[in-house]
């Protein structure tokens, strides 16, 4: 059975048609301002209309506030809660407060940071993805990937995915070499950022069909 396979950062109902039409299993919607791939309220709730029913949900998030992931969840039905930035992973109220599950974003460099699975007590999901340069004023969604050989030998304690720079040019590789059973792409689909490419939406999920 191939991987799951989640279009992050979609803004458009194009880009979320394309992201049905191709089979994938998730659509993201980003709400950290600073992002090329913002949604904001009329955003979230067009696109929640558009997707009800069809394909699920991930509310993408970077550290927020309650009154963050409220104002969200007012405005589309999520199935999860994507939580980046280790100081949100501990809030077990988000899970019990909104209901829904949280997914777990793991930032990876070097081995080392593979032991932070060791303290996510709040997550029902754990997603792989690559540690951005010191500085980034983005925490993902740069293109940038990591040496997937250090997760090789880790047995996360969650059902988990891999994120970081991938594209239809490497997903197939990434599953090979991790046996990831959900992959998420966001700037690997685009043709600039924050512009999803249809064809390149088609062809990632053709991809990981392939694998």
């Amino acid at each position: 059975m191939s991987a799951q396979v989640k279009i992050c950062g979609v803004t458009t109902t194009e880009a979320l048609e394309a992201a049905i039409g191709a089979g994938a299993s998730y659509v993201g919607l980003n709400f950290y301002p600073p992002s090329p791939r913002f949604a904001d309220a009329e955003t979230a709730g067009l696109l929640g209309r558009t997707a009800s029913g069809r394909i699920p949900l991930v509310g993408v998030f970077v550290d927020p506030t309650d009154e963050e992931i409220e104002a969200a969840v007012a405005h589309a039905d999520f199935a999860a809660l994507q939580l980046n930035r280790t100081t949100a992973l501990r809030r077990l109220r988000i899970r019990e407060r909104f209901g829904l599950p949280v997914w777990a974003v793991v930032e990876v460099e070097s081995r080392l940071d593979t032991l932070a699975v060791n303290h996510i007590d709040a997550a029902d999901f754990l997603l792989w993805d690559a540690k951005t340069p010191k500085g980034s004023a983005l925490p993902g969604g740069m293109g940038h990937s990591f040496d997937w050989s250090l997760i090789a030998s880790v047995t996360p304690p969650l059902p988990w995915g891999l994120a970081g720079g991938l594209d239809p040019q490497n997903v197939a590789e990434a599953i090979a070499a991790t046996g990831a059973p959900l992959v998420d792409t966001a700037s690997g689909v685009e043709s600039a950022p924050g512009v999803k490419d249809a064809a390149l939406i088609r062809a990632f999920c053709m991809a990981v069909r392939a694998a």
